[in-house]
C-alpha cells in the first residue's frame, strides 16, 4: 500500500522558517521524481517544487524561489521542503506526491499558517 505522510507544519510568524517532511512507502521511491504542492484556503492545488530521483535537479515556482529548498534522502524514503522567509501568502496545506503525474493517493498534508 502506497503511503505519503507529511509533517512539520505549524504556526509561524512572517519571516520565520519551517522544515516539512514527507515519508513515502509502498513504492520504489528511487524511481520517482517527487514534488511538493500546496492548497491555500478556498483555492486549487498550486505546484511548489520538484526534485528528480537523485536530487541532482530541482525546479521551483517563481513565488518561492530563493526562499524554499527541496531535498530528498533516498535512504530514508523522505523528501523535505525547507521554507525560509515565510510570508502570509504561504499559508496553505502542503502535500507531496510523485512528479509529474501525482500518481499516488494523497496524504493528509501538513498545515502551514504564517501569521503574526
Amino acid at each position: 500500500e502506497v503511503q505519503l505522510v507529511e509533517s512539520g507544519g505549524g504556526l509561524v510568524q512572517p519571516g520565520g522558517s519551517l522544515r516539512l517532511s514527507c515519508v513515502a512507502s509502498g513504492f520504489g521511491f528511487l524511481n520517482h521524481a517527487m514534488a511538493w504542492v500546496r492548497q491555500a484556503p478556498g483555492k486549487g492545488l498550486e505546484w511548489v517544487s520538484t526534485i528528480n530521483w537523485n536530487g541532482g535537479m530541482t525546479y521551483s515556482a517563481e513565488s518561492i524561489k530563493g526562499r524554499f529548498t527541496i531535498s530528498r534522502d533516498n535512504a530514508q524514503n523522505t523528501v523535505y521542503l525547507q521554507m525560509n522567509s515565510l510570508k502570509p501568502e504561504d499559508t496553505a496545506v502542503y502535500y507531496c506526491n510523485d512528479a509529474p503525474m501525482a500518481s499516488f493517493p494523497w496524504g493528509q498534508g501538513t498545515q502551514v499558517t504564517v501569521s503574526s
